[in-house]
């Protein structure tokens, strides 16, 4: 079994239908349907990150328009799978079915898509529920701080890890929560919960002023320095480091919280387990500068693994790589 946080739709708008009918559902535009029908991955990465935009406003990333892209196979294998989707005040809960999606046009749903129709696809569950087991009722604000960070996302569909994955079933049965709430870390993160300081920034918001003010700084370092060669200069296109703020936050969201280039998901600030997979922020073009379209957000190791090199030259080594593991 699988554990899944789902949106469902832009803005939720398939919420209604999917708790009607008893389904979870996500939908591909028009104008993407004949790519992702012949199965043409690169072709739908290349169309979407032409065209499209995220719910942020910003032009997806190729991992990001890959998960697009997988969104209605992962729907479509789900059988017998958690699935998790937060509604206001109220999480609410279902097992995933085995029968086959149903696939089915629509010409006049989403107007912030100009006009573009849809293909949505609902995949058959059990009734929806917002009680446990125990018939309790699984109000958002009283879950853990912590839970609150994992039980929602802001993609579409985000698989849960193990361990996650195992509180979830343990919330929805009703069951002891305590061998999670005793973990040090949990309890750090609820007693900062408590604190109710003027102003609470979030994990993704301490990442991004982590982020802009090494931005600065480097940018600081660069002006004509010179060592056995010359730094290149580089400059900050922002108007203010809280507007490379404000950008980093959107930047991470639009990457729905993974690293741009291996896909693995990103820590932050305060919680991470392993500060190799901390943000860290790379020019996608060290030539050019700290600019919107020429940013984007990776691990730690892996910008520093990255160095200098040309974005495409390091994602083919990469690719070489994962492809000799998959090989062996």
């Amino acid at each position: 079994m699988k554990t899944f946080i789902a949106n469902l739709g832009r803005h939720n708008q398939l919420w209604p239908t999917c708790l009607a009918r008893s389904t979870v559902a996500t939908y591909e535009d028009e104008d993407l349907w004949p790519l992702w029908n012949a199965g043409d991955k690169e072709a739908y990465i290349a169309h979407c990150i032409k065209h499209k935009k995220t719910a942020k406003g910003l032009t997806p990333t190729r991992p990001v328009a890959s998960r697009w892209f997988n969104l209605t196979h992962i729907l479509s294998a789900s059988a017998d799978d958690l699935w998790l989707h937060r509604q206001q005040d109220h999480l609410w809960w279902t097992i995933s079915g085995r029968g086959a999606v149903e696939i089915a046009s629509d010409k006049a749903f989403d107007s912030v898509r100009g006009t573009y129709g849809i293909y949505v696809f609902h995949k058959p569950t059990a009734p929806w529920s917002n009680q446990n087991a125990k018939g309790q009722r699984l109000e958002w604000r009283a879950l853990h701080p912590k839970a609150r960070e994992f039980l929602f996302t802001e993609g579409a569909i985000n698989e849960l890890s193990a361990d996650y994955a195992a509180y979830a079933m343990a919330l929805v049965q009703g069951s002891d929560l305590s061998p999670w709430h005793e973990r040090t870390a949990w309890k750090l993160k609820a007693a900062s919960a408590r604190k109710q300081p003027a102003t609470i920034f979030s994990a993704r918001e301490r990442a991004a002023a982590r982020m802009a003010a090494t931005a600065k700084e480097t940018v600081a370092a660069a002006h004509g320095q010179q060592a056995l060669v010359t730094v290149k200069n580089k400059d900050l296109r922002f108007a203010d480091q809280r507007t490379l703020e404000n950008f980093l936050v959107a930047l991470i969201d639009a990457q729905e919280g993974r690293c741009a280039i291996t896909d693995l998901p990103l820590q932050f600030d305060g919680e991470h387990t392993d500060p190799e997979f901390l943000c860290s922020l790379d020019r996608v073009d060290s030539d050019r500068d700290y600019e919107d379209g020429n940013l984007q957000v990776v691990c730690r190791f892996v910008n520093r693994w990255k160095g200098a090199d040309k974005d495409g030259d390091f994602r083919r080594l990469l690719n070489i790589v994962r492809q000799g593991f998959a090989e062996s």
